[in-house]
């Protein structure tokens, strides 16, 4: 009986190991998850610029009236 309260007893220490491991791992992968999204925010503002910058030269261009009609 007292073996297998030790056993069990083990087992749980495990449990509650792995479940603090768990819990870091998934505080750091929630950090690196807002990080990427604020890259992506910041990325998608740059192309979003460039396509705006690409757009006012390509107007700019002789017969870009022409082509647009």
């Amino acid at each position: 009986m007292d073996a297998e309260l030790a056993v069990l007893s083990d087992k749980i220490g495990q449990i509650a190991r792995l479940c603090g491991q768990l819990k870091a791992e998934n505080r750091s992968l929630r950090q690196q998850v807002l990080a990427l999204q604020q890259q992506n925010q910041q990325l998608v503002a740059k192309v979003d610029g460039a396509k705006t910058r690409v757009a006012a030269v390509l107007a700019r261009l002789p017969g870009a009236a022409e082509a647009e009609e």
